[in-house]
């Protein structure tokens, strides 16, 4: 069962762009804000899903921003979580315009001609599929994100050259521009439950028939992870990596996670070696070694999960 809360006008004509929006305990509120702050802003709609949040306070903060904003928004909460995937499903199934952008509650626009360059791109008409990439904010005094920020930093805020070089591999959606129809022909895989992996099937699934375009147009990640809340997502995403490795083997063997899964697999006690890592992962080592023991972490675990 779902409830939805709105001010679309849907008297008037489609929007150029959906701005999708799905969230678990996260406050959309300030994302929301900057959207609206946004040059062509009166050219969207916004629509979040609440995947099962069950915060009756946020739920009544985000009606009331709603309602006090000069864009035209909706907000759907569920009655249960249904996983990143699902979410995203509903969201496509509620939007309105031919193309949708889906961005993570904890992102922000990087300009204010953010929403523009999108709305440039698609109307060239020369892609199906366009992803803007990411970055994080530079300021260290967050101890608490630290970690998270220099594997960001490594790992997923690449250089537009590095991005078109990757293809698939490193888009996300956290920051995606896509045409609806694409998405209606090939919904995200309800398969995946619980974090990660979802968007990487997607994306390596979908770019073998539609036009993939990577541009310079970056949200900022702001909601950088403690150290225990990334070991307990790579302990438990296993599963869902294990699932994108069976889907698409090919790929899968080209990437160094699964080649250090592989050879992990074949050691005999590699587990008994995870407190350890785990303690240096929060210690005060130098940041290369925690990011190297981080990895070593994710990647034992996923040893487990795949053939």
């Amino acid at each position: 069962m779902t409830d939805i809360f709105t001010n679309l006008p849907y008297d008037k004509m489609a929007p150029k762009l959906s701005v999708l929006i799905p969230f678990f305990n996260d406050d959309a509120s300030d994302l929301i804000k900057d959207l609206a702050r946004q040059k062509c802003s009166e050219s969207i709609e916004v629509v979040l899903v609440d995947d099962g949040s069950e915060r009756l306070d946020l739920t009544s903060r985000l009606q009331s921003l709603i309602t006090s904003l000069p864009i035209g928004i909706c907000l759907i909460t569920l009655k249960q979580n249904e996983g990143r995937a699902a979410a995203r499903n509903h969201l496509q199934q509620a939007a309105r315009s031919d193309w949708l952008l889906f961005l993570d509650a904890d992102m922000r626009p990087a300009s204010l001609d953010f929403l523009q360059s999108y709305l440039n791109e698609i109307s060239r008409n020369e892609s199906d599929i366009i992803f803007g990439g990411f970055n994080v904010e530079s300021d260290t005094r967050d101890k608490e994100g630290a970690l998270h920020r220099a594997l960001s930093a490594v790992s997923d805020c690449l250089s537009l050259t590095e991005r078109q070089a990757a293809g698939p591999q490193h888009v996300a959606s956290s920051n995606l521009c896509l045409r609806k129809s694409i998405i209606r022909a090939e919904p995200f895989d309800n398969g995946f439950i619980g974090w990660g992996w979802e968007d990487s099937e997607w994306a390596a699934r979908v770019s073998k028939n539609y036009k993939l375009v990577h541009i310079d147009n970056p949200a900022l990640h702001l909601g950088l992870e403690s150290d225990d809340t990334l070991l307990n997502r790579f302990k438990t995403s296993g599963p869902n990596y294990a699932r994108f490795t069976e889907k698409h083997p090919d790929l899968a063997k080209t990437l160094t996670l699964y080649r250090l899964s592989k050879i992990l697999k074949k050691v005999p006690g590699q587990k008994l070696g995870r407190p350890l890592l785990k303690w240096l992962v929060k210690s005060p080592a130098p940041m290369r070694a925690r990011l190297m023991a981080l990895k070593l972490w994710r990647a034992s675990w996923y040893a487990d999960a795949i053939e």
